[in-house]
């Protein structure tokens, strides 16, 4: 009896381990799982540790990461008939999990073939240089297509990325050869705008030079005048204060014979004047004459006192 007791009790157990053990369910951060019980949806499970009733509620799990659709490379005619081959990446991410698992089998797929069939109507309305220039406006353009068609499946398109657009070789070739013609263009008038340049600024130097030169001769010029004016104004103040000089001197009637040495040169050139002959003396011969002519008179008064006197018997 108890053998039997204690095997029921082990079995019990064991129903209750495997209870809980079903009835638990983990979700992770990065999903959320859609309970359905006996075939109808029942709630949406967020992430966690949630409970179910064990063999009557299933879980499925979806996946609320942004994803990555890769659309694969086709040929698209564009506005003016040239084919080109394009490719994109989708970048795409769940909003709603009830929508996105129970209104769409597989929205990876169908964003993909969507991408593909808009890609080829937004080329086809634009020409290849558009094509070349406008990539962020086909890409705008494709990202509201696709965003609008995927929202009711509760999925949004985040970004859509052009790869490549491959023209044909000979249409490559062209652009390649246009390029360069276009940028030997550019180099051509470059060079004759830095040509231009250079024989502008050297006009300009020479100019500034010659105008320098002029501002320079100008100065010295003016230097010049000035100390020419200055030397003739030193000797007019010279000559004015000898003459004041003279003047005083002659004046308070007390000439020196600096001042009569003075006025017998002056008077030199006027008594130059005329054809005859004349001999100019110094001033001071007047001197030594006037010397000689005491002594000559010096003498001869020694000689008369020294004639004997005439007696009378």
């Amino acid at each position: 009896m108890n053998m039997e007791l204690m095997l029921f009790l082990g079995v019990a157990v064991v129903l209750v381990f495997l209870l809980v053990v079903f009835a638990i369910r983990i979700i992770r951060p990065y999903e959320k799982g859609l309970v359905e019980r006996l075939g109808k949806f029942q709630r949406v499970m967020d992430p966690g540790l949630n409970l179910i009733m064990p063999f009557m509620d299933i879980v499925l799990k979806v996946d609320m990461r942004e994803v990555v659709l890769d659309v694969p490379p086709q040929l698209v005619i564009t506005k003016d008939n040239v084919n080109v081959e394009v490719d994109c990446i989708v970048y795409a991410q769940v909003t709603d999990p009830f929508r996105s698992r129970y209104e769409i089998a597989n929205y990876i797929m169908a964003a993909t073939k969507l991408a593909q069939t808009n890609l080829r109507n937004v080329i086809g309305e634009l020409d290849l240089d558009a094509c070349l220039t406008s990539r962020d406006e086909i890409n705008g353009q494709l990202r509201d297509v696709l965003d609008n068609a995927t929202d009711k499946w509760g999925v949004k398109v985040n970004r859509v990325e052009l790869q490549r657009i491959d023209p044909p070789r000979d249409i490559t070739e062209a652009m390649s050869r246009q390029m360069k013609a276009e940028r030997d263009k550019r180099a051509a008038i470059l060079e004759a705008e830095g040509i231009k340049q250079a024989e502008i600024t050297r006009a300009e130097g020479h100019k500034q030079s010659q105008i320098l030169d002029a501002e320079g001769f100008a100065i010295s010029v003016r230097a010049k005048a000035d100390a020419e004016k200055y030397k003739k104004i030193t000797v007019a103040q010279g000559e004015g204060e000898a003459v004041l000089t003279v003047f005083t001197a002659i004046h308070e009637g007390k000439p020196d014979n600096e001042l009569i040495t003075l006025k017998y040169l002056e008077m030199l050139p006027k008594l130059a004047e005329g054809d005859a002959n004349k001999i100019f003396m110094p001033y001071e011969a007047s001197g030594i004459i006037s010397s000689l002519a005491a002594m000559v008179e010096g003498v001869k008064d020694n000689k008369s006192e020294q004639k004997p006197v005439e007696t009378t018997s």
